[in-house]
């Protein structure tokens, strides 16, 4: 019961993080890409500094200079920058897809970077499906967009934050590590726009509402996630981290008339299938052990 319960909340987290794509990707057709990552910067970052002060969790200690936190926070940084901006200017489904991408190169990394055990059958699965991302990309193609490179950088950054998450003090808490992440997306997407040279625009009462309604929904299912990983057993419960891409192609077909193509639905599929396998091999070996 305890594990139904737990993919219940994984799932409504990812029908949230899906809602919040949503929502960028409407508000990016009135307002740049920079000035999106910075009011959902500056919200994500009130909204964790007063749950961190509700919790009697200080927001800024000595010991979040450390070399974990400070790689953390950069790799969160590309990561965000690059995914919110593929959301703003590729197929929301295209993204989405790619990004589910994320786990595999996870555990990759954990291999290479940790030297931790992974079988042929793992390191299978793990080529498998970036063979999905390039069925979803199409190098060399007539297909090929470039854009939807962008995506890669923001899986290159959250696969660099989860593995560097590892080397977190336990003392510190998520919703410290969220705050920073947050906060550093304010200076950052305003570097960005003076980079780019994008003029800002006055928010209307209607963005005002999605970016407070993202920044709500973003809050919620991150609490969403952390309850289903503590209810339920973690192999059983990460898989339906899955269901964003479904939730993602529904958005994408229904609200904006995206019409995903032959290869990006097989390369999707490959991609959650070998992610699937990657979870439920690494849980038979735990077993075995």
């Amino acid at each position: 019961m305890d594990n139904l319960r737990g993919a219940a909340l994984m799932i409504l987290a990812m029908f949230g993080f899906a809602v919040e794509d949503m929502m960028v990707k409407v508000i990016s057709v009135d307002m740049p890409t920079g000035q999106i990552i910075f009011m959902l910067g500056g919200g994500g970052a009130i909204v964790f500094g007063i749950l961190c002060r509700v919790q009697g969790q200080q927001l800024f200690e000595r010991k979040m200079l450390s070399r974990p936190i400070l790689f953390r926070s950069l790799a969160e940084l590309i990561g965000t920058l690059g995914y919110v901006t593929a959301i703003t200017l590729t197929p929301i489904s295209t993204a989405s897809a790619i990004l589910q991408a994320t786990p595999l190169l996870v555990t990759l990394g954990a291999a290479v970077l940790f030297g931790e055990m992974v079988g042929w059958r793992r390191w299978s699965a793990i080529f498998v499906g970036f063979f999905g991302v390039l069925l979803i990309i199409r190098p060399g193609t007539d297909g090929f967009d470039q854009l939807s490179l962008i995506t890669l950088v923001g899986v290159l950054g959250l696969a660099g934050r989860d593995l560097a998450t590892r080397g977190v003090p336990k003392e510190t808490s998520s919703m410290q590590l969220s705050f920073l992440a947050f906060l550093t997306l304010v200076p950052s997407s305003m570097i960005l726009s003076w980079g780019a040279k994008t003029s800002w625009v006055l928010p209307t009462q209607t963005i005002w509402m999605l970016v407070i309604g993202a920044t709500i929904i973003t809050a919620l299912a991150y609490y969403a996630i952390v309850a289903a990983m503590r209810i339920g057993e973690i192999s059983f419960v990460t898989p339906f981290r899955y269901t964003r891409l479904v939730f993602a192609l529904i958005f994408g077909i229904v609200i904006f008339g995206e019409r995903p193509d032959v290869l990006t639905l097989t390369g999707s599929a490959i991609i959650v299938l070998s992610g699937i396998y990657t979870v439920w091999r690494e849980r038979r070996i735990k077993q075995a052990i």
